[in-house]
């Protein structure tokens, strides 16, 4: 039953994230937390940002890279990593799909993908609570169960 339960709310993850999202992602620099909207995209068990390596996100993640997130009815905690440019070979695969869903703006001159310090930033989840229909879900990802 417990694994059900997982599965139904990672069904509902994806059904609701699996594309352009904003989400907040917060940060903490020097016991000083900072939070921004960012457009995301949720595949197993990870948000996926383009983002900018010098941006104050970027340089706090790189601090600490326990951060929290926000979206519609989810919250989490998660590990920030910089997977590097998003045309280094290692990021073809994601970038491929980020390009698709991000269509609407990606190539509006915001995203400059011959600048080096355009990035990809992957939250990958650590935990979360869902709500869906009276329904609370608190997931445990590290372990694939509710708790």
């Amino acid at each position: 039953m417990q694994n059900e339960k997982y599965c139904e709310a990672i069904e509902i993850i994806n059904e609701r994230y699996s594309c352009d999202n904003l989400i907040s992602v917060a940060t903490v620099k020097d016991n000083h937390p900072s939070v921004r909207i960012v457009n995301s995209y949720y595949e197993e068990g990870s948000f996926y940002i383009v983002t900018y390596a010098l941006s104050n996100k970027m340089q706090e993640i790189m601090n600490n890279p326990k951060v929290a997130i926000c979206a519609e009815w989810f919250t989490a905690h998660g590990i920030g990593e910089n997977l590097g440019h998003v045309l280094n070979n290692e990021n073809l695969e994601i970038m491929s799909r980020l390009r698709t869903v991000f269509s609407e703006w990606y190539y509006n001159g915001h995203t400059d993908e011959n600048d080096k310090n355009t990035c990809v930033l992957r939250v990958r989840l650590v935990d979360g609570v869902l709500l869906n229909h009276g329904t609370r879900y608190n997931i445990d990802f590290i372990n694939q169960t509710l708790k």
